[in-house]
């Protein structure tokens, strides 16, 4: 099923890209080839390419974030990746699908997540970016953690508990790390 580096072809299927880009050290950050996802997926029956690119920002509630840092039980990760593409497709008749997620270090301004689609209308290409980016906040195994000038904190992802709402009011209930009421806590690995 791998082929390359973190490179999957989901189920076998020629017309869906799934890359986990997971850097080989610190000194050596690997970004994602955006380029290389949008000519994947363009196609000559295609009308329309619709993108979503996720990027490291500079702040977050007021706090200066140095970078991100993000982990994945990858063989769990490019599971759940595929069969969110697979569920894409069944919804939406797409032409081309590409989707790639960096691990390790990402730095403010750069692309930690990366979605393409193509299809012959554009509302379908769209529709199918959200659809994706969403499954992967609230069912994918990757986990980030955000780095500020003064602390760092592991994030949850609100549509992980959107999506089990016994899990959301147990989540509220739990005490916050400062009673400022935020839905972060830090946890320790």
């Amino acid at each position: 099923m791998a082929a390359g580096k973190g490179e999957i072809a989901a189920d076998g299927d020629s017309d869906t890209l799934i890359e986990i880009v997971n850097q080989s050290s610190s000194s050596n950050l690997e970004i994602l080839d955006l380029a290389r996802y949008v000519s994947f997926v363009r196609d000559p029956a295609a009308g329309a390419i619709a993108t979503f690119e996720g990027t490291t920002r500079d702040t977050f509630e007021g706090r200066r974030v140095i970078e991100l840092r993000y982990e994945a039980y990858v063989p769990m990760a490019a599971r759940r990746l595929s069969e969110a593409c697979a569920a894409a497709r069944s919804r939406w008749p797409l032409r081309r699908l590409a989707v790639a997620h960096r691990l390790g270090v990402v730095p403010v301004g750069d692309a930690s997540v990366f979605i393409a689609a193509s299809a012959v209308h554009r509302a379908d290409a769209m529709d199918a970016c959200r659809f994706i980016i969403d499954e992967i906040k609230a069912s994918v195994p990757i986990w980030k953690k955000e780095v500020y000038a003064d602390g760092e904190i592991w994030k949850e992802n609100r549509e992980f508990f959107e999506r089990r709402p016994a899990m959301a009011a147990e989540q509220d209930k739990a005490p916050r790390c400062c009673g400022c009421g935020s839905k972060e806590r830090v946890g320790i690995r």
